[in-house]
């Protein structure tokens, strides 16, 4: 007598994305009535400076929301196109994956360098123009090549982990706006990064779904209009200042900066570890919850867990508004052991589904409040004309890590997922012990590095 083993689709309950958007709504716009901080002076000079802020905010963010919209399509779109399109393996695609993150790991750690000598703006355009090229490429060409596309994306994607942060800040203290101004567009930034995700994955899902009718839309055509839209709109704001001295000088001057303070190592290695654990969630979310022959809607989680960013994005003014006496250090070492901690329940590898997507969620959550708070700690400590090469020299051991898990535990498999996730929470871990060191040994102000 045989059994028959009946299989059922695991369901996200569909009122988690109403929770998400009411927490989110009420998260800020309940914080002005219950911060501690007051507003500076309402004179006439600070009430046009705040008019200007917001002008230049706006500008910003809708530059970022488009940049981001384009990075989302490739992240949505590129893993189904080399599965369906081009029938891709699972080793293929790790391959390919590993070609990416070693020209990442070659060329683009050091974009940064480049973009404080040079000039942002240069290095947004190129952002753009990286994926104006790819998308006109893949929409024209017959049989693309896929693993030279994918090392554009990934320099493209490097550039877009430093550049816009950098060059709103330099903008920023060129215009002398207020510092909680730039709080607030800290988070804003990993608010609108997360919703403009979530808009690239039904842009995307949209245009394969007329693309099968034999229409002429497709991912790739979007990114085209939206990357020409993109790159008029940077040529059309305000130059940038790139640095005053050669790029050889300003290199030296980097390097000597970057080697005498222990400070930036131990901000270095956390930016570092996040990054890692951020990249290793992306590649293993999907197959951890599918272990074992599991079904689950996997496009209805992803944008439940970008959704729970956005709700840890807006817990970032609650943390600084003063109900809580901590120092941004200590909240990052006390956000960095909770993601660790969830981190290692994952890797002990429990099998409820519905306990995956909570602490997959809870993650989410947490690096998106960590986020804007380790990019107002790079404000503290790391001076404007090094921000850009100081975040993109980070990616170096994240790139390393990234290409040793994908070799050894996507290709040859000497190493297990549960194996993988346990090292990136050791790496969180790791990055709480830097955020603990940095507390001891004090703050340097970075503007005193003008005067050497």
């Amino acid at each position: 007598m045989g059994v028959v083993i009946e299989t059922e689709v695991w369901k996200l309950n569909p009122t988690i994305f109403p929770f998400i958007f009411i927490a989110s709504s009420l998260s800020i716009f309940l914080f002005p009535h219950f911060s501690t901080k007051t507003t500076s002076s309402h004179s006439e000079h600070s009430a046009i400076s705040s008019s200007s802020f917001l002008h230049f905010q706006r500008k910003f963010l809708f530059l970022y929301s488009i940049s981001s919209v384009i990075e989302g399509l490739w992240l949505v779109n590129g893993e189904y196109e080399m599965m369906n399109n081009f029938a891709f393996s699972k080793q293929q695609i790790v391959m390919v994956l590993s070609v990416g993150c070693l020209a990442s790991l070659i060329f683009a750690s050091f974009f940064g360098v480049f973009s404080d000598a040079l000039g942002h703006k240069k290095f947004c355009l190129l952002f753009s123009i990286l994926h104006l090229i790819i998308g006109v490429w893949n929409t024209l060409a017959a049989h693309p090549i896929v693993w030279l596309a994918n090392i554009c994306l990934t320099l493209a994607s490097s550039i877009f982990s430093f550049s816009f942060e950098t060059w709103m800040v330099v903008e920023f203290d060129k215009q002398g706006y207020r510092q909680d101004a730039l709080n607030e567009t800290f988070w804003l930034m990993t608010f609108l990064e997360s919703a403009s995700t979530i808009g690239s994955q039904i842009l995307a899902n949209w245009a394969l779904n007329v693309g099968s009718k034999k229409s002429s839309i497709s991912p790739h055509i979007m990114s085209v209009f939206l990357a020409v839209a993109n790159i008029a709109f940077t040529i059309k704001t305000s130059e940038d200042s790139p640095s005053r001295v050669t790029l050889k000088d300003h290199r030296i001057a980097f390097f000597a900066y970057i080697f005498s303070d222990k400070r930036i190592w131990f901000l270095g290695c956390a930016q570092a570890c996040l990054h890692f654990s951020v990249a290793v969630f992306w590649i293993l979310w999907a197959s951890t919850l599918v272990a074992d022959g599991r079904e689950v809607q996997l496009g209805l989680i992803y944008p439940c867990l970008l959704g729970a960013r956005m709700l840890g994005s807006t817990a970032f003014p609650w943390s600084l508004s003063g109900l809580l006496s901590l120092r941004i250090e200590d909240c990052l070492l006390y956000e960095f052991i909770s993601a660790g901690v969830v981190f290692s329940i994952i890797a002990y590898d429990y099998q409820e589904i519905g306990v995956f997507v909570a602490l997959f969620c809870l993650f989410q959550a947490i690096v998106g409040l960590i986020s804007p708070t380790l990019a107002r700690l790079r404000s503290l400590y790391v001076p404007n004309e090094f921000r850009a090469g100081m975040v993109s020299l980070s990616l170096i051991p994240t790139n390393a890590a990234a290409l040793f898990a994908l070799i050894q535990g996507g290709y040859y498999k000497n190493i297990n997922n549960s194996t993988i996730l346990g090292l990136a929470a050791l790496g969180l871990f790791s990055a709480a012990g830097c955020m603990h060191m940095l507390k001891h040994l004090g703050k340097q102000p970075h503007e005193n590095w003008h005067k050497r």
